[in-house]
């Protein structure tokens, strides 16, 4: 993904309360296990993932991503739990959601007819709001996801915007965000 090109993505953003505890997790994640790499984004569940867009166009991509979002209806999100990807990824649950779902094959599905943007990907979409990946070591696996796997943890909240992230100096940062058909 070697571009001259800013680097973006495209997620529903966890309310700053949920945002908060989610962090913790994470800041435990980093502590206890030495996964420190998912701090350098905002608590998410990504619709669209990581692509490279070309600065003077990023007028194009926000008025593609609003006309989009416009179109969708708001709606409930339950995040219930923790889950993984073994052996390197433990995160919080996203129990299935049908609107999220749609929101997401939308959103794909508009970028990919409106601005050519490859978005597909090869596995199904499994939306979740990482805590520990990449930088997980093998290692620490196992202890780590013993202690997420023994917390019980549900909260529910209402999506209303879905999110522009722009990669800055290491971290991903909120660009725009995009009100839902409110």
């Amino acid at each position: 993904m070697k571009s001259d090109h800013p680097l973006f993505f495209i997620a529903v953003l966890a309310p700053e309360a949920i945002s908060e505890e989610v962090t913790a997790f994470k800041l435990h994640a980093a502590a206890q296990f030495g996964s420190a790499r998912a701090l350098r984004s905002p608590p998410h569940i990504t619709l669209v993932p990581p692509f490279a867009w070309p600065a003077s166009d990023v007028s194009l991509l926000v008025k593609e991503i609003g006309r989009a979002a416009s179109s969708i209806p708001p709606f409930e999100l339950t995040l219930r739990n923790f889950n993984c990807f073994a052996p390197r990824v433990i995160f919080v649950e996203v129990p299935d959601n049908p609107p999220l779902n749609r929101l997401q094959a939308y959103l794909a599905q508009h970028l990919e007819q409106t601005l050519h943007l490859p978005v597909k990907d090869d596995r199904p979409y499994h939306p979740h709001m990482t805590v520990a990946f990449k930088d997980l070591r093998r290692s620490q696996f196992t202890p780590a996801w013993a202690h997420f796997s023994r917390i019980s943890y549900e909260r529910t909240y209402s999506v209303t915007d879905v999110a522009l992230l722009r990669h800055r100096n290491q971290q991903w940062e909120v660009f725009r965000r995009f009100m839902l058909n409110c």
